[in-house]
């Protein structure tokens, strides 16, 4: 029989702080891509001092140029490749920043006097540079919009006119900074780490529900949802049962071989509540044993799975990074659930995602068994930073997008200086749902080297940045 692998001590829900809900990320990434590209126009540099290695198979984010230094300015030229990458990008720029990249602009030919013609618009291919007035990212269309004043005079576009530039995947962008924080620097450091890849596929399945995330080190991404109306199991209906489950498996088994990239992807964790979750496994094996001996219908199970032979003999090569362990529900609000299984964060026990949850979960129990040492709020945090008294700081990444400049520079200070001061500091994404729930809190806390009882205990104005 296949080897299946179950996830010890898996019954036990996620624990949170009853005040505190749970919160889901949302959105599913699918877009048409944009117009194809000329991408020979920006190789000038090929000195590439970042480019991340390559990952499981995952191709690399590009950084094909960086010239600058903490705390000064400077600039770094760089192609995205994935969502991660487009979320890195849309937290680099700010207001004030400079773009520049390559845009389409429609130009109207023609049509000054009757001789002539009727006129006639076309859309042109322009490079444009950008002072960011407005960053906005869609994380269903994966791509950053950035609007502002254009800088550099064309045919096309004048000197100082409004424009949006649409950043997508597998297009060059430059991002010019008159000063470059901490965060800034930690996060072109992140482009360059192996371990910034999709590393988790969580499939959150029950009767007639599934759903399908990717897990990665800044973003999740739910990629896909199944559905089926299920008959009930007694009575008139109880034929049509069998049959029903039947298909509801196999198109959730077509979503995974659709959405999941084993070459990248470290486990697949499937999660659920009850038996929902054996009887997928169940026939995920039957499947992949009937393609692999060649008997039954197997070509017939291959196009119903809506993939042909050769992505049922990838699962089956990969059949031993599917994992079982349980969760409450099969709604998307069960994925923080799961990653706080500690069978499920052994597995990812290396990655950003599963160091954020760790950090919130001590946050937490330090709050409810020791609450003189944790502390959460702008004022709060700022007045234990004067103190020496972090030891612990959680932050979203969220804060230092922050349009007021002297906020963004009061924290970047803050973070560094309590790395200096040997304190440990966790950035959360806010595009996990770890970060979510973080951001419900104030979006900043901290754990305390020592018992701060009074200043816990007090109502702090806001602060003043």
């Amino acid at each position: 029989a296949p080897h299946r692998t179950y996830l010890e001590g898996g019954s036990d829900t996620g624990r949170a702080p009853a005040s505190i809900p749970r919160t889901s990320t949302s959105g599913d990434h699918a877009r048409p891509r944009g117009e194809p590209i000329d991408a020979s126009d920006d190789r000038r540099s090929t000195r590439a001092p970042g480019s991340r290695p390559p990952s499981g198979g995952a191709r690399p984010m590009k950084l094909l140029e960086e010239a600058f230094a903490k705390g000064g300015g400077g600039h770094v030229r760089l192609v995205p490749d994935n969502p991660e990458d487009m979320w890195h990008v849309y937290n680099l720029i700010r207001v004030d920043d400079h773009v520049d990249a390559v845009t389409f602009r429609k130009v109207t030919r023609g049509g000054g006097d009757e001789r002539a013609g009727a006129a006639e618009s076309e859309r042109v291919r322009v490079r444009l540079r950008l002072r960011v007035e407005d960053v906005d990212y869609d994380g269903e269309g994966d791509s950053v919009r950035v609007k502002g004043r254009n800088t550099t005079e064309t045919d096309s576009v004048k000197l100082g006119a409004y424009h949006t530039i649409t950043l997508e995947p597998n297009r060059p962008v430059t991002i010019e900074k008159v000063e470059w924080d901490v965060l800034d620097v930690d996060r072109v450091r992140d482009l360059s780490d192996p371990a910034s890849t999709a590393d988790l596929a969580v499939l959150l399945i029950t009767e007639g529900l599934a759903n399908l995330a990717l897990v990665g080190s800044s973003v999740t991404t739910f990629k896909a949802k199944v559905e089926k109306a299920m008959p009930r199991k007694s009575g008139a209906a109880q034929m049509g049962y069998a049959k029903a489950l039947e298909t509801f498996h196999r198109n959730v088994f077509a979503a995974v071989e659709r959405c999941v990239d084993f070459s990248r992807v470290k486990c697949v964790v499937v999660a659920g509540p009850g038996f929902a979750k054996d009887a997928f496994m169940r026939h995920v094996d039957a499947t992949l044993a009937r393609t692999a001996g060649g008997g039954g219908n197997g070509a017939g199970d291959a196009k119903a799975a809506g993939g042909g032979t050769a992505q049922l003999a990838a699962s089956s090569a990969n059949r031993g990074k599917f994992v079982e362990c349980h969760a409450s529900t099969a709604f998307k609000g069960a994925l923080r659930e799961v990653l706080e299984n500690p069978s499920v964060a052994a597995l990812i026990a290396d990655t950003k995602a599963a160091a954020e949850v760790r950090a919130l979960d001590d946050f937490f129990e330090t709050l409810a068994d020791r609450p003189d040492r944790a502390l959460y709020g702008p004022a709060h945090v700022l007045a234990a930073h004067d103190m020496l008294a972090i030891e612990s700081l959680l932050i979203v990444d969220s804060v230092f997008r922050s349009k007021d400049a002297n906020e963004r520079r009061r924290w970047a200070q803050t973070v560094d200086e309590v790395r200096g001061a040997g304190g440990k500091t966790h950035v959360f994404s806010a595009a996990h749902a770890s970060g979510e729930q973080l951001w419900e809190l104030t979006g900043v806390a901290a754990t305390l080297r020592f018992p701060l009882p009074d200043l816990v205990d007090a109502e702090l104005p806001p602060p003043q940045f």
